[in-house]
């Protein structure tokens, strides 16, 4: 038999095997697996609804180097037909893959850069993304935000609060994901078409790592504004009694209160807990703290790997790349057609625990060894 004869045969009976495969599945692609004459082997994707022209055309570019038996031809063509069956070379393609994916970032600063690339990664396969940058400009956000809802975005994600503000004033037909945004529920992200993740480690992880670290410590501390984070006080004075802590509070109305209100509190904790609080946090007063809770023979527990190669003890964050992945798979449920989006910020599962190991040594702490492992970097 001629050469053209046997791509002739192969085709139509590719083609027949195709349109069996499409009859009995949901899946619309199968990886068919060839050898291009005096190449290497070569997988290609291939539609299961595809033409005999099609078919065709691949058979010309992929041929088999087999026994000029019309037989032995034939059963290579059918076992490439029917791997796709036994499920050992199959593609699923999701109904995202095609999906254009816009990301408004508040602003180009490297952790949103950081979050967006473990957004990719773990996103839907072959998603579109186009990239805009809000330059910090809330109108500039609005009018971005007019521009994607115009567009032909499957999804918006927004990095940073502006953009998701911006987003959420501007967009209310198409789903909106934001990830990188403290408290995002403060700042009422909420509506039928938002969700997002969380930046933050909630309360009760940190107070169980706190334990874990610590297991003697009972008595801690910490400084806020009231005006600011009041409501988050309050949740962790109630999860800490939960777990056996006893958390107090000392409110800072302004900068210059933090000396005065830290030296009272250092008087009567164990440990100095501090959290995300912009009055009490700020340049100035940071190593002013830190050095203070030292001075006084207190381990500081902080939320980011900074303030553990500043001197605290140890912090419990998140890693800015874990969010965006976490957002990916967020994202990847939503266009594979979850419908219900999730009406509070999905955690971030995996944490990143940094150690102070010359604050651990001048404060006389030691860590067992069974917990190293739990520690991501150590200064």
């Amino acid at each position: 038999m001629t050469d053209g004869k046997k791509q002739e045969l192969i085709a139509n009976r590719s083609w027949r095997i195709a349109r069996t495969l499409s009859a009995i599945s949901h899946t619309s692609y199968a990886l068919f697996f060839g050898r291009a004459k005096n190449d290497a082997s070569r997988f290609t994707l291939l539609p299961l609804h595809a033409s005999r022209d099609t078919l065709h055309a691949f058979c010309r570019r992929f041929t088999f180097h087999v026994s000029r038996t019309q037989g032995r031809s034939t059963a290579a063509w059918a076992v490439v037909g029917l791997v796709w069956l036994l499920g050992l070379c199959t593609l699923r393609v999701s109904e995202s893959a095609a999906m254009d994916i816009a990301i408004l970032q508040s602003s180009d600063i490297a952790a949103y850069r950081e979050a967006i690339a473990g957004l990719k990664a773990t996103g839907p396969i072959g998603a579109i993304y186009t990239e805009y940058d809000v330059q910090g400009d809330l109108e500039l956000g609005k009018k971005l935000a007019r521009k994607l809802r115009a567009s032909n975005a499957s999804l918006v994600v927004a990095v940073g609060l502006k953009a998701a503000l911006a987003a959420k004033v501007e967009i209310v037909d198409v789903p909106i994901v934001y990830m990188m945004i403290l408290d995002p529920l403060k700042h009422q992200l909420t509506a039928a078409n938002m969700t997002g993740t969380l930046l933050e480690v909630p309360v009760d992880r940190q107070l169980k790592i706190m334990r874990t670290f610590l297991p003697t410590l009972h008595r801690l501390g910490t400084l806020y504004d009231p005006a600011k984070t009041s409501s988050r006080v309050k949740e962790a004075v109630r999860q800490a009694t939960i777990s056996d802590f006893q958390l107090k509070g000392l409110p800072v109305e302004s900068e210059k209160d933090v000396p005065q209100q830290l030296r009272t509190l250092l008087s009567d904790v164990e440990a100095l807990w501090l959290i995300p609080d912009s009055t009490v946090l700020t340049n100035e007063s940071i190593r002013f703290i830190l050095e203070s809770a030292l001075a006084h023979q207190i381990p500081v527990i902080g939320f980011s790997p900074e303030f553990t190669r500043l001197g605290a003890l140890l912090s419990v964050s998140v890693n800015y790349g874990e969010v965006g992945r976490e957002t990916g798979l967020l994202v990847k449920r939503i266009l594979d057609g979850e419908r219900l989006l999730p009406l509070n910020p999905v955690p971030i599962e995996r944490l990143k625990i940094t150690v102070n190991l010359k604050t651990a040594r001048f404060l006389g702490i030691t860590f067992p060894k069974e917990l190293t492992s739990l520690i991501d970097e150590t200064y």
